[in-house]
C-alpha cells in the first residue's frame, strides 16, 4: 500500500482521516466560522483530517446556480485558514491554470469526478509538488481506476488517493458498492470514501442536484466497516440554506456524533489489523 505525507500525519498508515467541510466557499466568513468550528471538534475527538471547502462549484446542473468567488480569492481564503488554524486544506481544481495558482497554498489538491480522466490536469496535478485526491467518475467501475494510477506512476507521482464517490445507478440516481473499496485497495493506492456525494440525485430536483442526505452517515459506517483510508463529508452550519448541494450536505450540529460512531465502528471492525 502506498502511504504519503500530509501536513502531520500519513495517510494510508492506519486510522482513517477526514475531509470536512462546506461544498462551497460561500464567503469568507462562512468558511471561517466553519473551519473554527470543525476544528473544535476534531481537536476534542483528536482525529486526523483536513477542512474542505470550493472556489468554483464549475459542475452545476444550471447556469443560474452559484459557483463561487475564483480561484485567486477562494485560495487566498484557504491558504490563511491552513497558516492560522495550522490545519491542511483541500480545494477542486480544473484546469492546469488553476493547480498553478492553488498548489501555493492547497496542501491536498482535489481532481473532480467527471475530469479523472483528463491527463493534462493529472499530469498538472502530478507535477505540482502537492499530494493529489482523485475522485473516481461515477462512470467508472472500480478496476478502471488502474490507467488513472499508471497515468499518476507515469508523471513522477507516487502521494495520491483515490476517492469512491457511487456510480450511476440508472436515471438520477448513484449507488455505492462497498465491493469498490476492497478492489480499489488492492490495487495499491490510498482509497477515500466520499459518503455525502454518494448519496446525490444528480438533476434529481430538475434544475439542481437532489440527494438523501440523511443517508450519508449510514454509508460512511458501511465504508469504515469495509475498510478505508479516509472519509470525505461535506458539512454545512444550515444545509437547507447551502449556495450549494445542501440536500447531501451534513448538518455541523450532528457531524460530531456522526465521527464518534465512524471511530467506534473503525476500532470494533479493525481492532485486530
Amino acid at each position: 500500500m502506498k502511504t504519503f505525507p500530509l501536513a502531520n500525519f500519513t495517510v494510508g498508515s492506519g486510522d482513517p482521516f477526514f475531509i470536512l467541510g462546506p461544498c462551497g466557499l460561500e464567503s469568507e466568513d462562512f468558511a471561517w466560522r466553519m473551519a473554527r468550528s470543525l476544528k473544535e471538534i476534531a481537536d476534542r475527538l483528536e482525529i486526523k483530517w483536513v477542512f474542505k471547502a470550493s472556489y468554483d462549484k464549475a459542475n452545476r446542473t444550471s447556469v443560474d446556480s452559484y459557483r463561487g468567488p475564483g480561484v485567486e480569492e477562494g485560495c487566498r481564503i484557504l491558504g490563511e485558514i491552513g497558516q492560522e488554524l495550522g490545519i491542511p486544506v483541500t480545494t477542486d481544481v480544473h484546469s492546469p491554470e488553476e493547480i498553478t495558482v492553488a498548489a501555493k497554498t492547497v496542501d491536498l489538491l482535489q481532481i473532480p469526478a467527471f475530469l479523472c480522466r483528463q491527463t493534462d490536469l493529472l499530469a498538472a496535478a502530478a507535477k505540482s509538488g502537492r499530494p493529489v485526491n482523485i475522485k473516481k467518475g461515477q462512470f467508472l467501475a472500480p478496476w478502471d481506476i488502474k490507467p488513472i494510477i499508471g497515468k499518476m506512476e507515469h508523471f513522477d507521482c507516487q502521494h495520491f488517493a483515490i476517492t469512491e464517490r457511487g456510480s450511476t445507478f440508472g436515471y438520477n440516481n448513484l449507488v455505492a458498492d462497498m465491493r469498490a473499496l476492497p478492489w480499489m485497495r488492492a490495487q495499491g493506492v490510498p482509497v477515500i470514501f466520499d459518503a455525502t456525494h454518494s448519496v446525490q440525485r444528480p438533476g434529481g430536483d430538475g434544475g439542481t442536484t437532489g440527494g438523501d442526505g440523511i443517508l450519508a452517515p449510514v454509508l460512511a459506517r458501511c465504508a469504515v466497516a469495509a475498510g478505508v483510508d479516509g472519509v470525505f463529508m461535506e458539512v454545512h452550519e444550515n444545509p437547507a440554506k447551502a449556495l450549494s448541494d445542501g440536500p447531501n450536505q451534513i448538518p455541523l450540529a450532528e457531524i460530531e456524533n456522526i465521527l464518534k460512531k465512524l471511530l467506534a465502528v473503525h476500532r470494533a471492525a479493525h481492532s485486530d489489523s
